[in-house]
């Protein structure tokens, strides 16, 4: 029998048992989700006189919104910089993988690739809601070309590319298009660069500093003309210095036009940033802090060689390296793995922890409150944790996606 005939006739499920993280604070009270939606018990108590189809006993669980992961490279011998007549699939592949650990929305990430990488993948995959089929795709994250030849990182340097007369016009040819684009990484202090950060930031993509040797003023400059967001922070840019700080000095600069927040990627594995670095960020600005994997095809896998776009990385323990050198490639950390590592180190609370991994990085897409929250109305895309932060169970609008997860190939994972 329906719960409720005055609005709809869809089931309603009650989560009970549980402690919901809503407010910045973990309360403890049921959640009741109808139609993939959150809903308001008491509209539905005295505006419809509506009850539970369904409940669902949380065995006092930490209710958090799904995280969502902006900078995923691949996972599970996928690589997502591969260009090839199935990258759809590979995609699909890591989406439903991944809400093994709590995501339930991502951004596919590209390396610096050539443009004939581009104009091959872009176009196979579409921003898609989650669901059976795994996490939904909120669209790609184009880490480069457009990057720093001193600051490429695991970058291959002969893709790289600076912008010419035209600017933005120059992008679109190496991209092929800009649909289903959602972050573009590139480097500020690149000529012609603040003209694209403009027009990037006027077509709704979401700007990201990194890769970078500019200075704190070109920094600035570029967040006055839309960027909003800094690539894993402390990597692949100037270290701090107290005469210049460079992008780091974002974080508590006074030039950020009122209103606006800028928010920083910070890869929590222990092996990126030491802890008191990324304590020492948290600390200076908190609210902007977005937990990312910064993940590559090797997560999941043994040890070994694996591949980075047009780069060879190599396994070692936990640690992912360009073949043959000590240069950093990306993590093989899952986004629970970086939840646990931020709040042992940090001495964070358990609700900046999870808003780390799911509030945040929805603010930063402007999808918020629809995602990263758990307001009434807000997608019902849920991840239940113990109290060490362990995944229990995630949930897509309202529907139970995955149990708990399988232990990273032997790989020990007890200091996470």
């Amino acid at each position: 029998m329906p719960s409720n005939k005055s609005v709809s006739d869809a089931p309603i499920t009650q989560f009970i048992n549980c402690r919901i993280l809503r407010d910045n604070e973990l309360q403890r009270e049921d959640l009741w989700v109808r139609e993939g939606r959150i809903l308001d018990p008491e509209k539905l108590f005295f505006d419809e006189q509506g009850y539970a189809d369904k409940r669902v006993d949380c065995g006092g669980s930490i209710i958090a919104p799904g995280f969502i992961d902006v900078q995923i490279n691949g996972g599970y011998g996928i690589d997502f910089s591969q260009a090839s007549e199935d990258v759809s699939d590979g995609v699909s592949f890591v989406a439903k993988k991944i809400l093994e650990h709590g995501v339930t929305s991502f951004c596919p990430t590209l390396v610096t690739s050539p443009p004939e990488v581009y104009h091959k993948v872009l176009p196979q995959v579409k921003v898609h809601d989650g669901g059976p089929h795994g996490a939904g795709v909120l669209g790609f994250h184009l880490e480069g070309p457009f990057i720093s030849a001193e600051k490429k990182g695991a970058h291959p340097e002969k893709y790289l590319r600076t912008f010419k007369s035209g600017g933005l016009e120059h992008l679109m040819e190496v991209y092929g298009s800009l649909d289903d684009v959602a972050i573009v990484t590139l480097a500020p202090e690149l000529p012609g660069s603040q003209s694209v950060v403009r027009e990037l930031s006027q077509r709704g993509i979401t700007v990201s500093l990194g890769h970078s040797a500019a200075d704190l003023s070109q920094a600035e400059e570029a967040v006055q003309q839309g960027a909003s967001f800094i690539t894993h922070l402390f990597n692949a840019m100037l270290p701090f210095h107290h005469r210049d700080p460079g992008i780091v000095g974002l974080l508590t600069s006074d030039r950020i036009p009122a209103g606006r927040v800028v928010y920083y990627g910070m890869i929590a594995d222990g092996i990126h940033t030491n802890p008191a670095a990324l304590r020492i960020a948290h600390r200076a600005h908190p609210s902007g802090l977005v937990l990312v994997t910064d993940a590559i095809t090797a997560m999941g896998l043994p040890p070994g060689r694996h591949t980075l776009g047009q780069q060879v990385i190599e396994i070692q323990g936990l640690h992912a390296y360009v073949a043959g050198t000590k240069t950093l490639s990306g993590s093989i950390a899952t986004m629970d793995m970086c939840v646990r590592h931020f709040k042992q180190v940090s001495g964070c609370s358990v609700q900046e922890a999870l808003e780390a991994a799911s509030l945040h990085p929805a603010q930063l897409l402007g999808i918020s409150p629809k995602k990263g929250k758990l307001d009434y109305g807000s997608d019902a895309d849920l991840v239940l944790l113990d109290e060490g932060l362990n995944v229990k169970a995630t949930y897509i609008s309202g529907e139970e996606e995955t149990g708990p997860p399988v232990p990273l190939y032997m790989i020990d994972m007890s200091g996470f």
